[in-house]
């Protein structure tokens, strides 16, 4: 059977981390995030801390420390940290078919033949509902958080990639995930999944 990957990026609230989830459980698939993050934590014997992004599901104020945690004085340690990840979701892709999420992943694997790249996004009231709803927020952290961190991901990937995280002439793919709800969406992906890599 063919490797292939598929790269998912999202809107902070849009559920796409859980709808990557379940579309790599349908596939039988692995999953890949926060796994990527510690094993380049193991590699360069640095805490998970330092090189994690923020939890979507927390609210620090220090959201663009830790971010970027080594500051700009530090900008070639950050460039070590990155290029680590970059080089395990290069193997990860080289061994097995995965899903990828966030990380720069679409721009990593640009030249990689058997990748689809998918956005997912939400309008702002949905992303908002799903913050309180589902993922327990205040109000004003929901609020809070929607901004921070879709600002800091479209910085980290203006930084490394050259252009923001959900620029369309970088994606195969775009979904509206207030549309079908996380299981919906889910579905549809996998069936465009299935069709693109000939699995059906």
């Amino acid at each position: 059977m063919k490797k292939y990957c598929v790269t998912i990026n999202r809107q902070f609230g849009s559920l796409g981390r859980s709808i990557a989830k379940e579309v790599s459980e349908i596939l039988e698939i692995e999953y890949y995030d926060r796994d990527i993050v510690e094993t380049a934590s193991k590699k360069l014997n640095l805490p998970v801390s330092t090189i994690s992004e923020q939890e979507e599901t927390s609210v620090s104020s220090s959201f663009f420390y830790r971010m970027f945690p080594l500051g700009d004085s530090s900008n070639d340690k950050q460039k070590i940290i990155f290029n680590t990840q970059r080089q395990i979701i290069l193997d990860l892709a080289d061994k097995e078919s995965c899903i990828i999420v966030g990380r720069c992943a679409d721009f990593i694997l640009r030249d990689h033949k058997e990748c689809l790249n998918i956005f997912i996004y939400a309008p702002k009231k949905a992303r908002l509902d799903n913050c309180i709803n589902i993922l327990k927020m205040k109000p004003a952290e929901a609020e809070k958080m929607i901004t921070e961190v879709d600002k800091a991901r479209d910085n980290f990937y203006k930084y490394y990639a050259g252009y923001s995280h959900q620029d369309i002439n970088h994606k195969h793919i775009m979904i509206d995930s207030s549309l079908l709800g996380v299981h919906g969406t889910a579905e549809i992906l996998t069936q465009i999944i299935k069709k693109r890599f000939e699995l059906v």
